[in-house]
């Protein structure tokens, strides 16, 4: 199902990307994978399926529950998520030790529709349950008819030499159909769509995620939960400081995830 010569026509551009390690992927999946899985994804915004997140730092949908994939999403995120895929992906990309997450913690299919964004932000650090460092996201993209006026662009930031968040927005990935965004989440990597989604009504801008660990260097930010910014207009506002707060706190994070 995945393009593998595509992965290595751009492998070598992934280490030393600015503003963190990073390559984008045309065409991930092969042709016909990659039609069968935007077919499968959900039409609907039905709460049996979607988990979702509607607070003023995100406002997304999510599922990550296996027993709910379609055939080819199944197969497709079963690939992905193999040791042989972790061997082969490390090897393109100069990385050793790269394990998946089957349980899909925060992965799986992401949908946003109008409105919908996502502060900047950096990934939660160590997995909750496992207990390794999260190093590696792949973010592919599954809405054919996505146009760009719509938005939803990826966002890139550096991180501030002095004080904590994102600085600069160095690059802007557009969520074109079958794209896929390959970054390391161990650099500062401030990324997100904080500008709200501008598409029609009944569009979304969809993708499939999925992220891969390894183990923790010493020394490693132990947070568990991920760490958001304040979006244009929101600096300063003392509710959305404690929003971020606890949303980035394990112990406190369910009681502000909607």
């Amino acid at each position: 199902m995945i393009n593998f010569e595509a992965i290595k026509a751009v492998a070598g551009e992934f280490a030393g990307a600015v503003p963190f390690d990073h390559v984008v992927v045309d065409n991930f999946f092969l042709a016909d994978a990659a039609a069968a899985l935007e077919a499968e994804f959900p039409a609907t915004d039905d709460s049996h399926i979607w988990h979702r997140y509607d607070n003023p730092i995100e406002l997304k949908q999510v599922c990550n529950n296996w027993n709910l994939f379609p055939k080819t999403t199944y197969q497709a995120f079963s690939q992905l998520n193999s040791p042989e895929f972790c061997k082969q992906l490390g090897e393109m990309l100069g990385l050793e030790q790269l394990f998946s997450d089957p349980g899909l913690n925060g992965g799986g299919w992401h949908a946003h529709g109008k409105g919908g964004k996502l502060n900047a932000h950096l990934d939660y650090s160590i997995h909750p349950k496992l207990g390794l460092q999260r190093k590696l996201n792949i973010i592919v993209y599954l809405n054919s008819r996505w146009q760009p006026e719509w938005g939803g662009q990826l966002g890139f930031w550096s991180a501030k030499q002095e004080g904590h968040g994102p600085d600069k927005l160095m690059k802007s990935v557009d969520p074109v159909f079958n794209r896929a965004v390959i970054f390391d989440t161990t650099q500062k990597s401030w990324h997100g769509l904080p500008a709200p989604l501008e598409c029609p009504e009944g569009e979304r801008r969809q993708s499939l995620a999925v992220y891969y660990l390894r183990p923790a260097p010493a020394g490693t930010d132990p947070r568990g939960k991920a760490l958001f910014a304040p979006a244009s207009g929101q600096e300063g506002n003392r509710e959305i400081e404690e929003l971020i707060r606890m949303r980035a706190d394990e112990s406190t994070a369910s009681k502000v995830y909607s």
